[in-house]
């Protein structure tokens, strides 16, 4: 049965490509569909899927209605954006527990998205642009920069969505499991990072990497492609670096790199402290242990938020920053939680055991603290992929599998 045949790989494309297309912001067509997927989770698992989500919530819908005060008709549309969004992750689950041909859809969407990269990069030099691209200030003193969000609303949340498949091919490349030509694979998978500008995923991504290699340098240092892997690129970074530096010093992204050090870079600085600031004033106006509750920010933030950020009367107001968020809307005993349940699914699933899902989720805890939001779909299918065992082709090997690698190195 060929690729295209894949009875999922039409929900593949809607959430990879379309999801977000014509939507106000937060609101997913994969959102829309939650009753069908709750439908389809029962019947595939049966059992219900909406009990540990009640059971979290709880919790909080007491404390929010009966001791902290909401507008009960924003916070009962919020809360089912949420269980929306947990609905579509039940079903993302379940594909990865009972769908044999996962890689097959994965690849289909590595080969889609690199076409329309191809396409995009036309429409870049047309007034059609903004079809693809996005235009926007990254820094204090670089405006009208044009990113790559491909269909998506926003280029960051394009690059969050492409790490998954970044990282399943790349690890693939390092360790030696995929059959195509090394040079179209790399361009396949660095050019969407490079026209989408985003840092803080690039980052995040840099940061993980070296974590893991830290972790599991004792496996990984004797395969000779990982270690060449990381000397060579290495020495092309700090020679390309060094080039760029010495006769293109003026380029966006030194500018912006020079503002985040100097800390003059509004970006940076509105996702990670800033929004600390924010959900913390928040805080001070409400119940700082179970926070101003879901949907409450459109009433009891938008002023603070709109004044702190510049925004204008129609950009969206929110937080862009989920763990900042997590803390603004369900207070400190949301925000423990949050962090609490990480590291214990982290534990229970020894996600260490798994090159790909130590990366994840390395990965997703740096970037709660510098991005997203708190019904991004993208970040819960990347926790999910985390604390799964879908691939265990990348599982770390045991040290007598290890043994003969060792041997070899020498050869």
């Amino acid at each position: 049965m060929g690729l295209k045949l894949n009875k999922y790989l039409p929900f593949a494309f809607l959430y990879f490509f379309v999801n977000s297309a014509g939507l106000p912001f937060g609101l997913l067509y994969t959102s829309l569909l939650a009753p069908f997927f709750y439908i389809w989770v029962l019947i595939k698992r049966k059992n219900e899927p909406a009990l540990p989500f009640i059971a979290v919530f709880l919790p909080f819908f007491i404390a929010h209605l009966f001791f902290v005060g909401v507008d009960e008709k924003q916070y009962a549309i919020s809360l089912l954006n949420l269980l929306a969004v947990y609905i579509f992750g039940q079903a993302f689950y379940t594909w990865l527990k009972t769908d044999h041909n996962k890689e097959k859809i994965l690849t289909t969407l590595l080969i889609i998205n690199t076409v329309l990269c191809l396409i995009a990069i036309v429409f870049y030099f047309t007034p059609f642009y903004s079809w693809f691209w996005i235009k926007q200030t990254i820094t204090d003193g670089v405006g009208g920069f044009l990113r790559l969000k491909m269909l998506t609303y926003e280029a960051s949340y394009y690059a969050l969505l492409f790490v998954p498949l970044f990282l399943y091919f790349f690890l693939q490349y390092v360790l030696q499991k995929n059959s195509m030509n090394k040079y179209r694979l790399l361009f396949m998978l660095f050019l969407p990072f490079i026209l989408s500008f985003s840092l803080g995923v690039i980052t995040s991504l840099l940061i993980a990497g070296c974590i893991c290699l830290f972790i599991h340098f004792r496996t990984l240092h004797a395969k000779r492609r990982v270690v060449n892997g990381f000397i060579n690129t290495g020495f092309a970074g700090v020679v390309l670096f060094l080039l760029i530096y010495l006769f293109f010093r003026d380029n966006p992204f030194f500018t912006r790199l020079e503002n985040i050090i100097s800390g003059n870079d509004s970006s940076a600085s509105g996702r990670t402290g800033d929004a600390f600031i924010i959900a913390r004033n928040l805080l001070e106006q409400g119940n700082s242990w179970w926070g101003i509750g879901p949907g409450q920010l459109k009433l009891e933030g938008a002023d603070l938020i709109r004044g702190y950020y510049l925004y204008f009367h129609t950009t969206p107001v929110a937080i862009p920053n989920a763990a900042a968020e997590t803390l603004a809307l369900f207070g400190w005993v949301g925000f423990i939680g949050r962090i609490a349940i990480e590291i214990f699914f982290f534990i229970i699933t020894k996600t260490w055991k798994n090159y790909y899902r130590l990366m994840l989720f390395l990965f997703i805890f740096i970037y709660q603290f510098t991005g997203s939001f708190i019904t991004n779909a993208a970040e819960y299918v990347i926790w999910i992929l985390a604390f799964t065992n879908a691939f265990p082709v990348f599982d770390v090997p045991g040290r007598k599998e290890i043994k003969p690698a060792l041997q070899s190195v020498p050869e």
